[in-house]
Order: structure tokens, then C-alpha cells, then sequence
């Protein structure tokens, strides 16, 4: 049992250039399990980000790597995120105009569900992968049976607009509340249709935030319920339990 009385261990490490939350609530847990979980994430960033020179995605940019020459899992993410583009017929898009590749969009959830891939392996059932709002939960926040996860509200900063509970989910949210206009529709344009924001739950999904992103350029406001300020539950929500109630 952890020092503050529940069982298993937390852990935030910063990596990919955000705190990420991993909260394990099997005991005793394997503490390298989450050692070999945040290896796999340092590599991950290694490989995939847009932001550090000598990674694979830059050297592809750059023309300096083939992509017949890049490693497994960057041809496997690359070639997803082409699937991706067609199946939501092109609002999903990793790939400028100007022939520059950034498939952050995918590789953030895909790499969370492999590391609770990581967690399964080292025999650990009862945890929740937090990065950045893309989460990862399986099993129970124990002594509770399940997770509970608490989705922002848009319009509120320190509102929950709904919360979701299960034992086998991936969460993700999507919108600009927070990081400003970042979501693009496919002709390259800030998203437009009036949407706060958009949230995406699929259990055992490994790219659910790929899919609130679609949503969150695709649907026209028309189609949406608007937020409202009533929508909004209190601060107190999420006080209850917070390491039980993850946030997206």
C-alpha cells in the first residue's frame, strides 16, 4: 500500500513534454513494470516527436530517412494513420500539404495502450494511464470497483460536464478550450463548425483521441447539443477521490 492509503503505487514522470500519470492499483504492484512503462514512452518520444532533431519523424521530414528504412513502428503508425485519413475521409490527416508528417494526432493514444500492454505483461490488472488527457483504464480504482472519469467542461475551467465509468476504457477529449485553435479541418483551416469540444470513449480503443479530433472538425455545430453553463457539474466533483477520477 502506498503512503497515502491506497493501494498500489502512483507514479508522474514528464515525458513527451507532459506529466503523465500512471495509478496502480494492485498490491503489491510491480514496480518495474512501471520502470519498463515510462522506458517504452521516453522511446516513443524519441522516435515519433516532431520537436527533437535526431528522431525518425524529423529525419523523414527532412529527407534524410527513408521511410523503407525506418523502424517497424513508424512505418506501422504511419501506414495507420493513411487508414485513418480514408476511413474518416480525410478530416483524420497526419500529412501536410507540403508533404511534412506529423502522426502525433495517433501516436499518443497508441502508445498509452501499449503501455498498458506493458502492465498487463507484469500481471497488473487494476490501473490508469493518464497523458495528457488521453487515458487509459483498466479494472477498478481499488477499493472501487471501477474508474471514474471526469470530462471538462469547455466552457467552465473548473467545471466537469460529464463523467464516465467503466473498468475497460480509453478516453480522450479534443477541442480548444485549452490549447487554443489547434484542430484543423482536411482543406487546412481552423475548424470552424462552433464546437467547444468533443469527447470520444470506445473500451479497448488505442486511438480514441484521433477519433474525438475527427468529431471535433467533422460534425457541424447544427448537429451538436450546445454546452451550456447548467451542463456544467461543480468543482467538488472531481474532489471526491481525485486519483480515482482521472480528468480529460
Amino acid at each position: 500500500m502506498s503512503h497515502d492509503g491506497q493501494p498500489g503505487v502512483r507514479r508522474v514522470e514528464f515525458v513527451m513534454g507532459m506529466p503523465i500519470l500512471v495509478d496502480v492499483r494492485d498490491d503489491p504492484a510491480d514496480e518495474t513494470a512501471i520502470d519498463a512503462l515510462f522506458d517504452w514512452l521516453r522511446l516513443v518520444d524519441a522516435t515519433f516527436s516532431t520537436y527533437k532533431e535526431d528522431s525518425e519523424i524529423s529525419r523523414l521530414n527532412r529527407g534524410e530517412l527513408a521511410l523503407a528504412d525506418a523502424g517497424r513502428d513508424v512505418r506501422d503508425v504511419l501506414a495507420r494513420c493513411d487508414e485513418l485519413r480514408e476511413e474518416t475521409g480525410g478530416y483524420f490527416d497526419a500529412r501536410f500539404a507540403d508533404g511534412i508528417v506529423d502522426p502525433s494526432g495517433l501516436v499518443k493514444g497508441w502508445s498509452v495502450d501499449r503501455a498498458a500492454a506493458i502492465l498487463e505483461q507484469h500481471g497488473l490488472h487494476n490501473y490508469a494511464i493518464n497523458a495528457g488527457g488521453d487515458i487509459r483504464l483498466r479494472g477498478g480504482a481499488r477499493p472501487d470497483p471501477v474508474w471514474r472519469v471526469g470530462i471538462q467542461h469547455p466552457g467552465v475551467r473548473e467545471g466537469v460536464a460529464a463523467i464516465v465509468a467503466g473498468d475497460d476504457l480509453a478516453v480522450a477529449t479534443s477541442g480548444e478550450y485549452a490549447r487554443g485553435q489547434h484542430v484543423l479541418d482536411r482543406n487546412g483551416r481552423g475548424s470552424s463548425n462552433g464546437v467547444d469540444g468533443a469527447a470520444a470513449r470506445l473500451p479497448g480503443d488505442d486511438d480514441p483521441r484521433r477519433r474525438a479530433r475527427a468529431l471535433d472538425a467533422r460534425i457541424p455545430a447544427r448537429e451538436l447539443k450546445p454546452w451550456r453553463q447548467a451542463d456544467a457539474a461543480p468543482t467538488t466533483s472531481r474532489s471526491h477521490a481525485p486519483t480515482a477520477s482521472p480528468t480529460a
